[in-house]
């Protein structure tokens, strides 16, 4: 507590601020400057990796992949098929690059080359790698939720910016139009007084008890688990072997929360930005939720999560409302969700499902914002952008502070799934108010040595 104290006094002035840091990594200065190629190490050759950051990093030919790890050696080598294959069809040559893989990123981080990597690991393997890119003096792309937990979360903001690392998460909604025009509409008064949102987030199916089995060799499951509780290997707990369809560790509790941070964290974002509560979090959070009652997939079912914000906003969130966001004021609604928009394949949305934008009035939509009213950051596509500001060393669209933030509404609410009644929270301070058993949830036991208790920071 009082190393995260000191961390939060030091960078406290720096959180939110969209300036140029004092402190400019020496890359920037280097052979390997940002003006030339950004190379790139990734962590992580998972579906969300293969299907959506590998691609949307290479695409760009400011950014040179140069690296790739996992835990996994069969992932790593097909992460690194996957770059040599998409640098040569590109450039029509058998040698476009050459591609180090490393069983373990602390390896890679020691690469002086390698300027900023992209992290797609599982949830509980999010914080501790971020953390310790920005000691190593990189830039970061890091896939949400930001942390497993609130405590993990503060540290990583907090050393992030007193590192000076450029640090976007991949809250691409965002980079989305419809999200940023819905959010300029509802911070332009063009609902009017704003008293409700309504969040549409599913939960997630219960399963058997999967049968243990041996640990393939070509995992190291030991590292897989991290700071996590050590359990016989389950396949369906972890990742399949035989393709990169959605992993059975989304609907286990040890590495993550379920639905609520899985894609919760990109709906509270992008709330946040119409609510403008980027920086800060509710007063209060209640929820009631259907959990498991047997099966090894025990993250949460149907559920109810009702939030009251200081500005007189109250937000449900609910898997009975439509995927998506619902502004609702006192002079109408604006709704706003990813249309047919998948980021992979597996997604657990149908096509097509919702309207991207909405209102409850055609003439909201046509709605030009003026000159001098309030003018949103624009983003064109969420890679893209982490890569102009590796560059330009200027904050991106998703810094990790409103990542944090965003993220923090999710754990939280996951709490008050558990905890009953309404919890008192306070966004200043990062805690419960007057309940120790909430509070003792902000946090979770790590396995030694893995976990960001046992960084040296």
């Amino acid at each position: 507590m009082e190393r995260r104290n000191f961390i939060k006094k030091a960078t406290a002035t720096t959180v939110g601020a969209m300036v140029v840091p004092t402190i400019v990594p020496s890359s920037v200065f280097g052979k390997n400057a940002p003006s030339n190629k950004i190379n790139v190490g990734q962590i992580g050759c998972g579906r969300i990796a293969r299907g959506h950051d590998m691609p949307g990093v290479m695409q760009y030919d400011v950014a040179r992949m140069i690296a790739v790890s996992d835990v996994d050696s069969k992932r790593m080598k097909d992460g690194k098929k996957l770059v040599l294959d998409y640098y040569n069809k590109k450039s029509g040559s058998n040698s476009a690059v050459d591609v180090k893989m490393y069983d373990d990123y602390k390896e890679m981080l020691l690469n002086k080359d390698i300027d900023a990597v992209v992290i797609s690991t599982p949830d509980h393997w999010h914080s501790q790698p971020a953390i310790e890119a920005a000691l190593a003096g990189k830039d970061i792309y890091l896939q949400k939720p930001t942390s497993l937990t609130v405590a993990e979360g503060r540290l990583l903001s907090d050393i992030v910016h007193r590192q000076g690392s450029i640090l976007q998460v991949g809250t691409q909604q965002r980079s989305s139009a419809q999200f940023r025009r819905a959010a300029e509409l509802v911070r332009n008064g063009r609902i009017g007084r704003v008293h409700t949102v309504k969040i549409g987030l599913p939960g997630d199916p219960s399963g058997p008890v999967f049968e243990a089995g041996p640990v393939p060799s070509n995992l190291n499951f030991d590292m897989w688990l991290g700071s996590t509780p050590e359990i016989p290997y389950k396949e369906k707990l972890v990742h399949p072997q035989d393709d990169y369809s959605r992993p059975g560790w989304l609907r286990h509790e040890n590495y993550g929360a379920g639905m609520i941070t899985g894609w919760g964290q990109h709906h509270y974002d992008s709330a946040a930005w119409g609510m403008d509560t980027e920086y800060t979090g509710p007063i209060s959070v209640e929820a009631v939720a259907q959990f498991p009652k047997s099966g090894d997939w025990n993250v949460h079912g149907d559920f109810m999560v009702k939030q009251e914000y200081a500005n007189g906003i109250t937000v449900y969130t609910s898997g009975g409302y439509p995927n998506g966001i619902r502004y609702i004021g006192d002079k109408g609604w604006v709704f706003v969700s990813r249309g047919a928009y998948r980021a992979t394949a597996s997604d657990p949305i149908p096509e097509g499902s919702t309207k991207a934008l909405n209102a409850s009035d055609e003439e909201i939509l046509k709605s030009q914002i003026g000159e001098h009213e309030i003018h949103l950051y624009e983003s064109d596509e969420q890679h893209g952008n982490w890569l102009d500001c590796v560059q330009s060393r200027k904050q991106p669209i998703s810094p990790v502070e409103i990542g944090h933030r965003a993220c923090t509404v999710c754990l939280i609410s996951h709490i008050a799934m558990k905890v009953p009644g309404i919890l008192k929270w306070s966004p200043d301070e990062e805690r419960f108010v007057n309940n120790d058993l909430a509070n003792s949830m902000l946090s979770r036991p790590q396995r030694y040595p893995y976990g960001t208790n046992y960084i040296d920071i």
